[in-house]
C-alpha cells in the first residue's frame, strides 16, 4: 500500500473535503517562521471524531503520514508535513459543546479558537486565560502545551486541560482525564497527550478549566533605564509572591517595530507591560507595590491603560509584536527561538543573550513572558542568504545551550517541532529514550506527525 492508495480511498470517502490542488497544498506546506516548506499530498477537513477515526484507519492501512493542523500559527515547524501525506485541518471541528458554569469548565472541539471561546463565555462571568498571542486553536494549544501572557498567574495548557478525547494511531478512540479537579486513579494519560504535538494521537475533544472574570483590571507600561533594571524588577516581584496577572518584557528594538506597526508611541527603551487583576483595592495595592520595586531598579514611571479599549489596544500591540517585526524589516523571515530558565537566572540569561546578539551583527528583537522566566527572539534573516542563516543558527544554538546550562529548557512555550528536536537528548538524557519507547508503543508505524519530537525512522 502507498500514499497514492490512501489518497484514492480518502478522496472517495470524503470527496470535496479531500483537497489536492497545488494552491491548497502550498498553503499547508509552511508555518509562520523560517522552516523550509514541504507540501502535503492532500488536505482533509474532518467534521467529527468519527471522521478522524476513519481517516486514521485508512492512513494506518496504507502507511500514510498524518500531520494535524490547527490555526497555522506554529513557530517551530510542527505543522510542516516533512514526510508528505495528509495535512488534517481541524478547523471545522469548532463547536463549543458545553459550558459548565457551576464547575467552571468547558467542553470544546479542537478547532475552537481562544477568542471564540472567550466571546461565548462573555455573559457567564468566566473566561479561558491561556493567551499565547495569536488566535490559536484550543487543540493546537493543547498539542504544543502553549502558555502566554497570563501564564504567570493562571498557568499553561498543562494546568488548564482537564480531559481529552483522542484518536490513537490504530483507530481506537479513548478518553483521558475527567472533569474533576484532581485524581489519583492511574497514569495521567491526559497530560501525556498535552504537549505531544500530534505524535501520539489526535485530540478531538477537550475539557478545559475556566476562571472567574476579575472584578477590576488595570494595565500599564513601565520603561526602564536598563535591561537589567527591568528584569530585576520582575525577579523581585515574583519572589515576593505578588499575584500580577501579566508581566511582559520588550526591548528597545521590539518597541521600535511595535510603535511603527501598531502606532503606539511608547518610548523606545527596555519596557515592561503589566496587568493587575483582582478587586479595586487589590489592584491598587499591587500597582503601588510594583511601583516601589521598579523605582529601586531605574523604573521611569507608569503609563496607565485603565479603559477596556485602551487595554485591548495595548495587548493587541503586544500580540502583534512579530507582525510588527516582519513589517519593519520586509523581505526577511523570522528565525524564531525561545528560552525558559529559573527566575533567579533570568537576568543572566537575557544579558548574555543581548551580548550574543550584539556580536552576531543580526537584527533580533527580544520579547518575553518574563514573569515565568520565558523570553523569545525573532532573528530576522534572508533565508536565501547562507551567511545570515548560519549566523542565526549559531545565535539560536547559544541561547539553547545557555538555557540548559542555567537549569532551564530549550523551549518554554514554542514547542519542539523541527527546530528543537536536536536538543531533546541533551535536555532529557535517558528519559528521551523512554519517550521514544512511548512513541513506538502508541504509533509503531510512525504515521502521526513523523519527524517531530522523537527521531525514529
Amino acid at each position: 500500500m502507498s500514499i497514492a492508495d490512501a489518497l484514492e480511498r480518502l478522496s472517495n470517502a470524503f470527496q470535496d473535503r479531500c483537497v489536492t490542488t497545488d494552491a491548497m497544498r502550498e498553503q499547508y506546506s509552511r508555518n509562520e517562521a523560517h522552516h523550509a516548506p514541504v507540501r502535503p499530498d492532500a488536505v482533509l477537513f474532518p467534521h467529527s471524531t468519527e471522521d478522524v477515526r476513519n481517516i486514521v484507519e485508512i492512513c494506518r492501512e496504507t502507511g500514510c503520514p498524518i500531520t494535524a493542523y490547527g490555526a497555522g500559527t506554529s513557530l517551530e515547524g510542527h505543522i510542516v508535513p516533512v514526510r508528505g501525506g495528509i495535512s488534517l485541518d481541524m478547523s471545522r471541528m469548532n463547536a463549543i459543546l458545553k459550558v459548565n458554569q457551576e464547575d467552571m469548565d468547558a467542553v470544546v472541539q479542537p478547532g475552537v479558537t481562544r477568542r471564540q471561546l472567550n466571546e461565548d463565555l462573555r455573559a457567564t462571568g468566566l473566561f479561558f486565560p491561556v493567551d499565547p498571542g495569536a488566535d490559536a486553536s484550543i487543540g493546537g494549544m493543547a498539542a504544543t502545551r502553549a502558555s502566554g501572557t497570563n501564564a504567570v498567574r493562571y498557568g499553561t495548557m498543562r494546568e488548564c486541560v482537564l480531559a481529552c478525547e483522542v484518536v490513537l494511531a490504530d483507530g481506537r478512540v479513548i478518553r483521558a482525564g475527567s472533569r474533576s479537579r484532581k485524581s489519583s486513579a492511574g497514569y495521567d494519560l491526559c497530560k501525556l497527550f498535552v504537549g505531544s504535538e500530534g505524535t501520539l494521537g489526535i485530540m478531538t475533544e477537550l475539557t478545559v478549566k475556566l476562571f472567574g472574570q476579575p472584578e477590576a483590571v488595570s494595565s500599564a507600561t513601565c520603561g526602564f533605564e536598563t535591561v537589567e533594571g527591568a528584569v530585576q524588577s520582575v525577579i523581585e516581584t515574583i519572589q515576593l509572591g505578588m499575584p500580577v496577572a501579566r508581566i511582559e518584557f520588550l526591548d528597545e528594538l521590539q518597541l521600535q517595530a511595535m510603535n511603527a506597526y501598531s502606532k503606539m508611541g511608547i518610548p523606545e527603551r527596555p519596557t515592561l507591560f503589566l496587568e493587575f487583576h483582582g478587586t479595586d483595592s487589590g489592584v491598587a495595592e499591587q500597582a503601588e507595590r510594583f511601583g516601589e520595586i521598579s523605582a529601586e531598579h531605574g523604573g521611569l514611571g507608569f503609563e496607565w491603560a485603565t479603559r477596556e479599549e485602551d487595554r485591548n489596544r495595548l495587548w493587541r500591540a503586544r500580540h502583534d509584536a512579530y507582525y510588527g517585526v516582519k513589517a519593519m524589516w520586509p523581505g526577511k523571515r523570522g528565525y524564531i527561538t525561545d528560552s525558559c530558565v529559573p527566575i533567579s537566572r533570568l537576568a543572566e540569561a537575557i544579558l548574555e543573550t543581548k551580548e550574543d546578539i550584539r556580536k552576531s551583527g543580526l537584527i533580533a528583537p527580544m520579547v518575553g513572558h518574563v514573569g515565568d522566566g520565558n523570553f523569545h527572539l525573532a532573528i530576522m534573516i534572508d533565508p536565501e542568504n547562507p551567511d545570515e542563516l548560519k549566523a542565526a543558527e549559531k545565535l539560536s544554538h547559544a541561547v539553547a545551550e545557555r538555557s540548559l546550562r542555567l537549569g532551564g529548557t530549550v523551549t518554554g512555550e514554542h514547542g519542539v517541532g523541527l527546530g528543537k528536536i536536536k536538543y531533546m537528548e541533551a535536555e532529557h538524557g535517558a528519559a528521551y529514550g523512554v519517550m521514544a519507547e512511548i512513541k513506538r508503543t502508541f504509533d509503531p508505524q510512525n504515521i502521526l506527525n513523523p519527524g517531530k519530537m522523537i527521531s525514529l525512522n
